[in-house]
């Protein structure tokens, strides 16, 4: 007998019942079950030291003491071999913008932007220079994508979507070395630009309704089934497609044809966002694909290749709201100083001064959670709940900017066609969705981060309530403390262990005054948010997966507080006023956010300093980029 596939079943079995026993329907248990394996069969890809049981947020909750030098990564070197490809794309977006060329007649960004960008490498940044392509480290990579997106937003989105979530990241990470031969050097090229096929009409957020089929016919693979909302997919490119094989996902990779035919078509449909790129479905009937095209991944299925490349396109995300934060800012100053009021600049209000402070604030925790976040990425890290928080992040600064920093500020001109609110307005909506929707994303983070914990004290006792067949186990009964002694003794053993937990006093050498006092706030918030979740976990036991309001909140909580400590030790590493400055008012931000309190006076004159900081100079050392003209400007009577 298979003693491994033995376990398998009866660690599947448990799973399942523990989920029924929380109230799920055996369709749900089942189907979140194959969620879990798939997010298990992802963390077996890494090492043990960099799985998430071991990354920077897990220890921070649970093991009473913060390992400070992962939450603060090293300056990037000076310059890489990958610098060159970059900087010549990034000309070539200038010139083109400047020239009125980066669109076609569609409106999409044209072929030939594209093919030019192609020739500086642009398309081959994360593949490996044996496959024709830059090898740029993540952390560069995403640095870049901000830098990108000041000139073009879409453009920049597009390296993320080729690489990160398209075709280079499956095959580069799961191809065979004949997969990578034949696919790398034209993904690279840009010969080949891709897509990741996965969202159906029925098949979202619940990756387990997937519908598309393929049945293997001789030497091909015969596909079935429609698409839905996939970016960057016309005629003639390379997608990554997410298909069921004999039950069970997997992923081919497929180079879609250069027309239309009875075997495969674009769906087309009206997207307000992404407007500048294609966004289509694509439907199957009888399509044929080389049996060779399916990737195999050493453990797991196709859930497990589509989950491992979403942590990349999830920090490229809040790479690009930096970028596209930067880009309101500078089009937001010259019009504070130009509109006036009562005969008066509105740059000498203090509503509009808070309004600059606060976008500086968000774009000083846009570059700390990438610089963190893509840094762990290089370093062997899984990085899943560190990733969510930069996307969470990104996602939302970037709607507060667009709509309650930018849009109230410029006023009812922001409406009027040309304007940059009123003609990206959506594309500033949309990071809230694309790569998991923001609270969907904040329970996934918190099930990572008590997923261990379960399993080593809650699992043994719902195992042993399982075998005893008790009803509404309560440690409180003693007949129930009695049978369930031997499971309750490792975690009453575990939570004496906590009072003598020594509180976490750390200190960084040379730390700003102000970013020292949120480091300690955020080093002993830890403490109490780790409490707060172990009584979340006794209070609901297995049926926490359903308090998804509770597990909502408690998550955000505990992103702030990472939030606040990752951009006080970024502060604190940057050589300028400005950007020290924008880091304490986000801290002063999500510490009143976390713990209820007004703000102070000292806190508003902290504001008022900041936008005078940005309004004298100061933005460019902050964002790195020049102000905008103002748009339809009129001169005062």
């Amino acid at each position: 007998m298979d003693t491994s596939t033995s376990t398998d079943q009866e660690q599947q079995s448990f799973a399942e019942t523990a989920l029924r026993l929380g109230g799920k329907t055996e369709e749900e248990a089942r189907r979140t079950g194959a969620v879990d394996r798939a997010d298990e069969q992802v963390e077996s890809l890494f090492k043990p030291q960099y799985q998430t049981a071991n990354s920077p947020v897990h220890k921070a909750i649970w093991d009473g003491r913060v390992p400070l030098d992962l939450f603060a990564p090293p300056p990037l070197p000076a310059s890489a071999p990958c610098d060159r490809s970059m900087e010549a794309s990034l000309e070539i977006v200038r010139r083109r913008r400047a020239e009125g060329k980066i669109h076609d007649e569609k409106g999409k960004v044209s072929p030939e932007t594209l093919q030019e960008l192609a020739g500086a490498g642009y398309w081959g940044m994360l593949i490996d220079p044996r496959y024709g392509g830059q090898g740029a480290p993540f952390a560069r990579f995403s640095n870049f994508l901000t830098r990108m997106a000041v000139w073009d937003a879409m453009i920049s989105g597009l390296a993320s979507i080729h690489g990160c979530i398209g075709a280079v990241d499956p095959v580069r990470t799961f191809g065979t070395p004949e997969q990578k031969e034949r696919f790398l050097p034209k993904l690279a090229s840009g010969q080949a630009l891709s897509g990741f096929a996965l969202t159906e009409p029925c098949a979202g957020s619940d990756l387990t309704a997937l519908r598309t089929t393929a049945v293997l016919d001789g030497e091909d693979y015969v596909v079935n089934g429609e698409k839905l909302f996939i970016t960057n997919v016309i005629p003639g490119r390379t997608v990554g497609l997410v298909v069921l094989i004999e039950g069970k996902p997997a992923v081919l990779v497929v180079d879609l044809p250069p027309q239309e035919n009875e075997h495969f078509q674009i769906v087309p449909y009206g997207l307000y966002a992404l407007r500048h790129a294609y966004n289509n479905g694509l439907r199957f009937k009888n399509f044929r694909v080389p049996k060779e095209n399916l990737l195999r991944p050493p453990v797991g299925d196709g859930l497990t290749i589509a989950y491992h490349g979403l942590n990349l396109g999830r920090v490229s995300l809040c790479a690009g709201a930096a970028g596209t934060m930067r880009v309101l800012l500078a089009n937001l100053l010259p019009w504070v100083e130009f509109r006036r009021t009562y005969g008066e600049p509105i740059a000498k209000r203090e509503l509009v001064k808070r309004r600059i402070a606060r976008l500086a604030a968000l774009l000083a925790g846009a570059d700390a959670l990438v610089a963190w976040s893509s840094w762990l990425i290089d370093e062997g890290y899984r990085g899943e709940m560190e990733c969510i928080i930069a996307k969470i992040f990104g996602s939302e600064a970037m709607k507060e900017a667009a709509i309650e920093l930018f849009m109230k500020t410029h006023g009812g001109r922001s409406f009027l066609k040309g304007h940059l609110f009123g003609d990206n307005v959506y594309d500033f909506l949309a990071p809230c969705i694309y790569e998991g929707e923001g609270e969907m994303l904040g329970m996934a983070f918190f099930k990572s981060l008590v997923k261990e914990h379960g399993k080593r004290f809650f699992e043994p006792i719902g195992r042993a309530v399982q075998r005893l067949g008790l009803k509404n186990p309560n440690p409180l009964n003693p007949l129930h403390a009695w049978k369930l002694r031997k499971e309750l003794a490792p975690y009453a053993r575990w939570k004496v262990s906590q009072i003598f937990v020594p509180r976490d006093r750390q200190h960084v050498q040379g730390m700003d005054k102000r970013l020292s006092e949120h480091l300690d706030f955020a080093l002993a918030n830890f403490r109490r948010l780790r409490g707060e979740v172990t009584r979340a976990m006794e209070k609901y036991q297995l049926k926490l997966a359903d308090r998804q309001c509770r597990m909502a909140e408690l998550s955000q909580r505990i992103q702030d507080n990472v939030i606040i400590l990752v951009t006080a030790l970024w502060g604190h590493r940057q050589g300028n006023e400005a950007a020290r400055a924008a880091a304490d008012i986000l801290c002063q931000d999500l510490r009143r956010k976390l713990t209820g309190q007004r703000p102070s006076d000292r806190y508003f004159r902290d504001v008022n300093k900041l936008a005078d900081v940005v309004l004298s100079g100061g933005f460019e050392a902050i964002a790195g980029v020049p102000r905008e003209e103002i748009l339809m400007k009129y001169e005062n009577t």
